[in-house]
């Protein structure tokens, strides 16, 4: 795709983005009291932003022009926040993590598909140097400290002499034994021939009969792969098999994978001189326009000065470092604006003396002014009204530089998309302006003083450094106080970096996309909620919060910063449900460290309470240095267990039982760690601190027919199998259900052994082969599916889900009576 094509594809974005602000700015500044209007509107805001994120991120990923991507960027990070928003809205409103908008995509003529949120590519891509160094040197640590399991070569045993020499000749006649026995074979077949003709000899051959019968056997082979083929046709036609080569790369998707490469390079190239560029132009206008802007601004301030002497009889007060300066004062103002703002302030001034010296009103009217405001909140509150946004503003902000720079900009003669040297020097020119305003101000305020000396013989009283010096030394007291013990101060980050990877506490990630976790839409999720069902999320729902809740605020800083902060995560469900894989994904989408404190990894180690404390602080002094960072608490119940088992009483489970709310306390905005627990069996904690912890908390359920399906085959194929006609793999969804995605690897790779993949080409897969290894495992049972629907209906969101629903509920049975009441009448 040319330069031109990704242009357009962002003009078009960025008028649609016009437009939805537009919409967002009318329809939710108003209160509404409909809860089913309010979570269309919101859906449909979250849907529309989406698209628009999806090709905002292609267009940054691909556009080449520097200073387009810096705008770009700004209004991506603003839209991945705005979404977020939007989730937590819908969130706080339907009182569930999992929400369906099929009739809403069937509005918009969307597939589900399209609400899949993509991970933007410059997470990686921007500090991809830094992540290779700390692989290497994650690597290294564990290859010095033999840790390293992935690199270690299997172990090869030594064999006596006597040993070797037997196994070598049991080998040799065998191979032997072999080839005499296809011998024999040849010769029998030999004989067998030689009488086989001798007997045929004897009867005279009717040449019509055998003519017939090869007419037949011919006939009946090319009418069976005639109608085979009709039938392939016509389920191509039917849309119910994919054409011949459907899953080939075609030669047009290698070529656009290498123009992308090459787009790459080009970016970077583009980067590094619009970097140059930004240092050579400014030390150019600073030698050519410096001396007249420091000229413009001397004559401005004493201009001013002159002014206000013969306006007010006074020289003013020069405006301090602290408040800005001169620039506080000639920010986008004429010298005559300015001295207006003067004489406006001296008489507000005037009028706020007035004011004072009048009677304060007694307490008793402010009791009641305060009920009065108390009432007018809880009516205001009655209907919903969305939250203030704190990205509307960036958006906002982008989308007009984008409408005065670059919409009806010419840029016909800027084709292979290079930095644009005029704007960088309207940007520099302000920055230089700045710089030598600094300067100005120093100079004239010394020029201010020595005219006041001159004309109005005033002196500075010594007094106010006096005061100036009290206060600094208060300030300093009170950030002695608020200063925290490092108990790490004499060590560098790389020495505890070492010590964690050692102590086994910094782990490596898999190499695992998010991509990897397979699953299907649930198509029925309305439909259920009208009838009062509610359904088991499917997979790619659960994906779609781990990116929204995990990936997108550790990989971008600005939207962490501002975005509602999820500072931890738990993902509850059955054994092979892929809840670590999940983990090991948002290290990789991110390219975050991982930090395993789970119970069983943490036993013995740092041992006491001030062993206990340490640990904590080099974890997250680490985690802090080196952000993004994911803290993995695997089998978390055992940390809040109701009551410890004997056989586990020496490993002390619950010791950062009573850390862990401390912990996220001290997490800031700025911190961009994520704490991640993992359970199988959440029924065995303490629920009420189980859930003080966690802030949010998602059911990984099994998968239902739609997910096995896609799961069978992608699994069959990753590891080598070729699907055929004779692999039904429906009836392999719909015999496996109750068994998780772990059922399903194992089984396949139990199958697919090195010899069965290369006997594929004569003896195709079938069924029946994946039945008898699945039939020696326990499935998920609906009781154990039921615990952990039941468990999380007692959590703090099931619960208000639950009270909202019979509410609900108890008032469409009060519509009933009174519809009956009435037709009784």
């Amino acid at each position: 795709m040319s330069n031109a094509m990704y242009n357009k594809m962002w003009h078009q974005t960025q008028e649609a983005l016009n437009s939805l602000l537009d919409k967002e700015s009318q329809k939710l500044g108003e209160p509404h009291k409909d809860q089913v209007f309010v979570f269309e509107m919101l859906a449909t805001f979250y849907i529309k932003y989406v698209q628009i994120f999806r090709k905002l991120e292609n267009v940054y990923d691909q556009i080449v022009h520097p200073q387009k991507r810096v705008l770009i960027r700004k209004v991506l990070d603003g839209v991945m926040g705005r979404i977020l928003e939007l989730k937590n809205e819908m969130v706080e409103l339907e009182l569930t993590e999992f929400h369906y908008f099929d009739d809403i995509l069937q509005d918009l003529k969307l597939a589900p598909q399209q609400l899949d949120i993509p991970i933007p590519r410059y997470f990686l891509k921007e500090k991809l140097e830094v992540i290779k160094g700390r692989e290497k040197i994650l690597a290294q640590i564990l290859a010095d400290s033999g840790l390293d399991t992935t690199s270690m070569k299997p172990v090869v045993k030594a064999i006596p002499l006597d040993k070797a020499i037997k196994m070598i000749q049991m080998a040799e006649r065998a191979r032997q034994g072999r080839l005499r026995a296809m011998f024999m074979k040849q010769i029998y077949l030999q004989e067998y021939r030689v009488k086989q003709g001798k007997l045929l000899a004897d009867r005279l051959p009717d040449v019509a009969a055998a003519a017939l019968c090869i007419q037949k056997v011919w006939r009946a082979f090319h009418q069976s792969k005639k109608t085979e083929r009709e039938r392939e046709e016509e389920m191509i036609f039917l849309g119910m098999k994919p054409p011949p080569q459907f899953n080939e790369v075609s030669a047009a998707l290698i070529q656009a994978q290498k123009v992308n490469s090459r787009r790459n390079e080009v970016q970077i190239k583009h980067e590094e001189g619009y970097k140059e560029a930004m240092v050579t132009i400014k030390n150019d206008l600073k030698l050519l326009e410096g001396p007249d802007i420091k000229e413009n601004l001397q004559g401005q301030i004493r201009h001013w000065f002159i002014e206000c002497r013969n306006l007010t009889g006074a020289f003013p007060d020069y405006p301090k470092v602290e408040e800005g300066g001169s620039a506080l004062l000639f920010s986008n103002k004429t010298p005559q604006q300015v001295i207006a703002d003067i004489i406006a302030s001296q008489e507000e001034e005037e009028r706020n003396k007035k004011k004072k010296k009048e009677k304060q009103p007694p307490k008793r009217k402010r009791s009641q002014i305060s009920k009065t405001l108390l009432k007018k909140n809880k009516e205001e509150e009655e209907g919903w009204k969305m939250s203030p946004s704190l990205f509307l503003q960036a958006m906002e902000e982008g989308n007009n530089l984008y409408k005065d720079i670059w919409k009806n900009k010419d840029e016909s003669w800027n084709f292979p998309q290079d930095y644009d040297p005029e704007l960088i020097k309207q940007e520099k020119r302000r920055e230089l302006e700045s710089e030598i305003r600094v300067q100005v101000d120093e100079l004239m305020r010394q020029e201010l003083k020595n005219l006041k000396l001159a004309v109005d013989r005033e002196k500075e009283l010594p007094a106010k450094a006096g005061r100036k010096r009290g206060k600094k030394k208060k300030k300093g007291k009170k950030g002695k106080k608020g200063k925290d013990k490092d108990l790490t101060a004499n060590r560098s980050i790389e020495s505890l970096y070492k010590e964690l990877v050692e102590e086994g506490l910094l782990v490596q990630a898999l190499k695992v996309s998010l991509s990897d976790y397979i699953g299907e839409y649930s198509y029925l999720g309305t439909t259920l909620r009208q009838v009062s069902i509610e359904p088991m999320p499917s997979l790619l729902d659960v994906r779609q919060l781990i990116t929204l809740y995990g990936i997108l605020p550790l990989g971008s800083a600005t939207v962490h910063e501002k975005a509602p902060m999820v500072k931890s995560l738990l993902l509850a469900g059955p054994s092979g449900v892929g809840k670590k894989m999940l983990v090991h994904a948002i290290c990789t989408e991110t390219g975050a460290n991982l930090f395993n404190l789970s119970a069983s990894n943490i036993a013995g180690k740092y041992p006491g309470r001030s062993g206990l404390q340490m640990m904590l602080h080099v974890v997250f002094k680490v985690a802090r240095q080196l952000q993004p960072s994911v803290l993995w608490i695997g089998d978390t119940e055992k940390t809040f267990y109701k009551r410890v088992p004997n056989n586990e009483k020496k490993m002390e489970p619950k010791r950062l039982k009573n850390q862990l709310p401390k912990i996220l306390k001290l997490l800031k905005p700025d911190d961009r760690i994520l704490i991640v627990g993992t359970t199988q069996r959440p029924f065995d904690a303490e629920l009420q601190s189980f859930c003080r912890v966690y802030q949010k908390i998602i059911l990984v359920p099994r998968p239902d027919y739609a997910s096995r399906y896609v799961l069978w085959k992608e699994i069959i194929q990753q590891n080598g199998g070729i699907l055929t006609n004779s692999l039904n793999i429906s009836s392999l969804a719909k015999v496996t259900d109750g068994f998780t995605q772990g059922h399903i690897v194992q089984v396949v790779r139990s199958v697919l052994t090195e010899r069965r993949v290369r006997q594929q080409t004569h003896k195709p897969l079938s069924a029946v082969e994946f039945i008898t290894p699945i039939a020696s495992m326990d499935p998920v049972y609906q009781e154990e599916e039921e615990s952990f629907k039941n468990w999380y209906a007692k959590t703090p969101l099931g619960k208000k889900r639950a009270l909202a629903l019979t509410r609900s509920e108890g008032g469409k049975d009060k519509g009933k009576k009174k519809e009956r009441r009435e037709k009784r009448k």
